[in-house]
């Protein structure tokens, strides 16, 4: 290629990468990657924790809980080292850590479609959520109004979406993440106070709500994979990496690992009182989301729905960007089309849209959590992670190391099949009695 080809190359790339969400912006402080990571992780998931303990009992459901923060804490801690572990090189997107793992082609089949089912079936939950929420917000505030079908209430979630999709990339979303991260600080802790405040209920049981065998285990594996829905925002952590500055002299790594530790406590503010204190009260007859569990007083409630509605705002657009990031990827390096604005806002449009009827189909927030919390959530948080990790350090055999991932690996290989049938199952049993514009 002639010296002029060259330069003309160069430019077109910097002039692409400059255009793309994930390379636009470089200029991200520490606390970004704190309120980033909470308004990935602590989203509809943590609201379907009681519902989980439920399914799986004190014990199972304690350690449950437990054992998933401590891995996908580590799990975690491996993907922010991994970011810059060439030097000279920033792996900014999760599938140019699995090409270097895995190689070009290989990385490419392995993280891309599960990495695209994650972001766009998270979208698609955010969606439900979102469109329930204000139902239930709408329910409370005017119990004489005449009925609105959650139908609607869908579309009227997506509309905000039509507008903030358009924010070019992730620091431009940056107050919208800030605002999300403290919602879901907030309701999280009226999750927990309200159900406190109620009391253990006169009728509680602690047993199991199903009374077959296999229907208890389809619930266990139901619960597992809402746990893992819940512990899912790996997905997003080397795009969120990628917007923080780096020198040979202060690599990312530093200051992203300090925003994922806060982010981490702040996980665990939210989960474990949610979780334990939600299941406490209510037993096994509290609704997969527990919001719908608590009654009074209404305005509390009405707040926290409003709350959780303004949160999941912010979380589809965290998921939503790397898929942005991707589509536009592709249509501008591999088909040539021209950045602009105009094929920005078509495709951006076009995913909305998408999401939406999607969400409008298949309103089903608990079965939805178990299904793609086991089939794409727990290889990319899990164990993935932790085999590119093996592939690249090669750490020595049976070292620390090497037996702590190997149980990651096994654990999440474990979850990834037994988590979708139970998550399947619910979505049947939902759909049985649901009516397309109910």
């Amino acid at each position: 290629m002639a010296p002029n080809m060259k330069e003309e190359e160069a430019a077109r790339q910097k002039e692409i990468d400059d255009w793309l969400p994930i390379t636009a912006n470089r200029n991200a402080k520490w606390w970004y990657s704190a309120f980033h990571n909470v308004t990935a992780m602590v989203g509809a998931g943590v609201l379907s924790l009681p519902s989980a303990m439920s399914h799986l009992g004190w014990g199972p459901g304690v350690t449950v809980l437990f054992l998933s923060w401590v891995i996908t804490f580590y799990t975690l801690w491996q993907m922010v080292e991994m970011h810059e572990m060439v030097p000279g090189k920033r792996f900014d997107r999760y599938h140019e850590l699995g090409q270097y793992a895995f190689g070009e082609k290989l990385g490419l089949w392995i993280v891309v479609p599960q990495q695209l089912v994650v972001e766009i079936s998270t979208d698609i939950v955010y969606m439900v959520t979102g469109g329930k929420s204000l139902k239930k917000f709408h329910d409370i505030v005017c119990p004489n109004c005449k009925s609105i079908k959650t139908t609607y209430f869908i579309m009227i979630f997506a509309s905000v979406h039509f507008v903030l999709s358009h924010l070019p990339n992730f620091n431009s979303i940056s107050g919208v993440s800030l605002a999300a991260a403290v919602m879901s600080l907030t309701y999280s802790t009226i999750a927990w106070t309200a159900s406190a405040a109620k009391g253990v209920q006169p009728d509680v049981d602690y047993g199991y709500a199903a009374k077959s065998a296999s229907g208890v285990t389809f619930n266990i594996f139901t619960a597992l994979g809402d746990v893992a829905f819940a512990y899912a925002g790996h997905n997003v952590v080397l795009e969120i990496q990628a917007t923080i500055p780096s020198t040979p002299e202060k690599p990312s790594k530093g200051p992203m690992w300090k925003g994922a530790v806060v982010a981490y406590i702040v996980v665990a503010l939210c989960y474990f009182p949610v979780g334990l204190i939600g299941y406490r009260m209510f037993g096994n007859s509290v609704e997969d989301n527990i919001l719908l569990s608590l009654q009074k007083p209404n305005w509390l409630i009405a707040a926290a729905n409003m709350f959780v509605v303004i949160h999941v705002i912010g979380s589809y657009q965290i998921f939503a960007m790397p898929v942005f990031d991707m589509m536009e990827t592709f249509l501008v390096k591999k088909l040539k089309f021209r950045p602009s604005y105009l094929l920005r806002f078509i495709i951006r449009n076009l995913y909305v849209a998408f999401t939406m009827m999607v969400g409008i189909i298949f309103p089903f927030f608990g079965g939805l959590l178990g299904f793609f919390g086991g089939l794409v959530m727990a290889p990319t948080t899990y164990y993935l992670p932790c085999i590119m990790w093996l592939i690249i350090y090669k750490p020595k055999r049976f070292s620390f190391t090497w037996i702590a991932n190997w149980i990651c690996i096994v654990l999440g290989v474990a979850l990834m099949v037994v988590a979708p049938i139970g998550g399947l199952r619910t979505i049947i049993l939902q759909a049985k009695d649901y009516e397309f514009f109910s």
